[in-house]
């Protein structure tokens, strides 16, 4: 397992931009996919974004597809949530997560395909 930080969340008003971070600790990184997840206040926890341990693949849920990009940096271990032109409903808890990767196109999508979670950065957009 990896360990994971996220950082970035706040208020914001909607049209506005936020870029989340997430530092991981461990020598083994690169050979972690990486995804996003959010849960908003009564909701189940829902895939947001996710990216292969290269970074060539990537994939988004569609309510964020055009808005939201993901990218990662492994000589520093952290992987970024770009989220443009954001929107009240998309205010929750962010959580960074990681999943061992087997092969360098392998992306993720499903909570159960991640063994390691950051602690969430709260993400609040106002109308």
């Amino acid at each position: 397992q990896v360990q994971l930080v996220e950082s970035g969340g706040g208020l914001v008003q909607a049209g506005d931009s936020l870029r989340l971070s997430c530092a991981a600790s461990g020598r083994t990184f690169s050979r972690y996919a990486m995804g996003w997840f959010r849960q908003a206040p009564g909701k189940e926890r829902e895939f947001v974004a996710a990216i292969s341990w290269s970074g060539g693949h990537k994939y988004s849920t569609d309510p964020v597809k055009g808005r939201f990009t993901i990218s990662r940096d492994n000589a520093k271990n952290t992987v970024f949530l770009q989220m443009n032109s954001l929107k009240p409903e998309d205010t929750a808890i962010y959580y960074c997560a990681g999943g061992l990767a087997r092969r360098s196109d392998y992306v993720p999508t499903h909570i159960g395909d991640f063994d390691s979670w950051g602690q969430g950065t709260q993400v609040t957009v106002s109308s």
